[in-house]
């Protein structure tokens, strides 16, 4: 049996971890994929932190998960060189992301929040939709940006979209034939 079958419900495996409960001065916030329900095999569990001092950040994650299976923790060297831990827990790969910014401002929890507000405003089809390009192998933002029939960059692209009401996000979703319509495999261009 494939360890993505046997693994926890990614709720249990983080209570299981004690990895909240040991990020609780940063804040942390699950995002990604197993809390919309668009996780595939293979899908990682996240965390958003906010973290204003990196030494203390790298320590509590290094005493906490410094010994799980595939631990490695970097500094990535982007504007605000966010410190990034992965390590595997109870059948799940984790990600740990410390950024600066409060967790509300950082783009993961951002496309995280527009991925959320479209599911729920396209309804089954439209999550459908989305779970088919994810299982061709798609990433989340792109497969968000095809099925939504965006052009240019899709990480970008959300973030704009991250800041438009509802109201234009039913506008959108409606434009490509979802919001609330079972609809199956349908994206927007499909005739």
């Amino acid at each position: 049996m494939p360890a993505a079958a046997r693994r926890l419900p990614y709720l249990e495996a983080l209570a299981r971890s004690g990895l909240m409960e040991a990020l609780a001065p940063f804040d942390p916030h699950v995002a990604g994929t197993p809390p919309l329900g668009l996780d595939v095999p293979g899908s990682d569990i996240d965390v958003l932190c906010e973290v204003d001092e990196g030494w203390a950040f790298t320590q509590a994650i290094w005493a906490h998960a410094g010994e799980f299976d595939s631990f490695i923790i970097r500094q990535w060297t982007g504007e605000t060189r966010p410190i990034v831990a992965s390590f595997e827990a109870c059948g799940w790969p984790i990600e740990i992301f410390g950024d600066p910014r409060p967790v509300v401002r950082q783009p993961g929890w951002r496309h995280f929040t527009v991925e959320r507000r479209l599911l729920a405003l396209g309804g089954e089809g439209f999550r459908a939709a989305v779970m088919a390009q994810r299982h061709r192998g798609l990433k989340t933002e792109p497969a968000f940006a095809v099925t939504l029939g965006l052009d240019g960059d899709p990480y970008l692209t959300l973030l704009e979209l991250d800041a438009r009401s509802d109201s234009h996000l039913l506008r959108r979703l409606k434009d490509c034939g979802f919001a609330g319509i079972v609809s199956g495999e349908q994206k927007c261009g499909d005739e």
